[in-house]
């Protein structure tokens, strides 16, 4: 039985990988997860200097799923490099780091320092306000989309993979724009914009009053822009957004995705993409597949 995925000219073991911010770089989740059975490690973004994040609080629970408001924090790309890339290359799994960025010149010094370090692709964040744009993020403006990826692509010495927000009228627009600017693949769906209020307190339980959804909730909304963007453009895509089972899993895959993100889910059960890969493959042995390949985009 083959679960191995081609990602832009990389290949991984299964379709299985973090979804970024949601396991930090993998070193708290190694006491859980044996990280050399998952097909991918996506890191938590990473900015060319320390961002200090949204001020507390910045998670609220919600029906299916939590609100965050985290603010991309995080250390930066010297500690990065010194500790967590080191950690990673010591497992046998793909490392995909997740890039964020203020400017386009933010995002393109982290993919310069990146070009010489061993990892094998990156994930570029483009729901990140834009502050050269009067901070709409990079990923609600088709021309900026195609910009910036124009642009990392110039510095990229690993394959680009375009994160895309789904807080847009038309997913597919987003898409073809990041193709025609170079991408080697696609990742989608980012959390969808929410807002959650304490009615006994009456304010709001994230200082930031807003916050992006994820979790189960959303996941019908994703496996429908995976769908319609498998439909719009020729390069791959990883799935994500309220994965939270095998079959989570599989339905994104006959949608359209080539691999696969899980993030909310791994904070109520840290052991849940292993319990993902084996269920692939039970499923696959149920039906009788014998690729994987077979199931991506097989949805009739």
């Amino acid at each position: 039985m083959n679960t191995k995925v081609n990602l832009a000219g990389v290949t991984l073991k299964n379709p299985v990988m973090t979804a970024s911010g949601t396991f930090g770089s993998g070193a708290e989740f190694a006491e859980f997860v044996d990280l050399n059975r998952l097909g991918a490690v996506v890191t938590k973004g990473v900015a060319n200097v320390p961002w200090e994040g949204n001020p507390t609080p910045r998670i609220a629970e919600t029906y299916g799923g939590m609100l965050n408001a985290v603010g991309l924090q995080n250390p930066g790309i010297d500690l990065f490099v010194e500790r967590d890339i080191p950690f990673l290359t010591k497992y046998d799994t793909k490392i995909i780091v997740n890039v964020c960025g203020r400017t386009t010149e933010d995002y393109c010094e982290v993919v310069r320092r990146l070009a010489s370090q061993p990892v094998d692709l990156l994930e570029i964040n483009i729901s990140c306000p834009n502050v050269e744009e009067g901070g709409i993020a990079f990923g609600q403006n088709p021309k900026s989309v195609e910009a910036i990826t124009r642009e990392v692509k110039k510095y990229a010495k690993q394959p680009v993979i375009m994160k895309l927000s789904p807080n847009v009228t038309d997913i597919t627009e987003m898409a073809k724009a990041a193709e025609a600017g170079g991408a080697d693949a696609l990742s989608l769906i980012n959390t969808i914009t929410g807002m959650k209020i304490d009615i006994h307190r009456r304010t709001f339980a994230l200082a930031n009053k807003t916050g992006g959804l994820s979790g189960p909730a959303i996941h019908p909304v994703a496996v429908r822009m995976v769908y319609q963007t498998a439909q719009a453009v020729n390069i791959p895509i990883i799935g994500m957004g309220g994965i939270l089972t095998a079959e989570d899993a599989i339905e994104m895959i006959l949608a359209g995705a080539t691999a696969i993100s899980v993030g909310t889910a791994n904070f109520r059960n840290p052991a849940v993409t292993m319990e993902i890969v084996e269920g692939i493959c039970d499923y696959m042995e149920q039906y009788g597949v014998n690729d994987i390949q077979e199931l991506i985009g097989a949805v009739k």
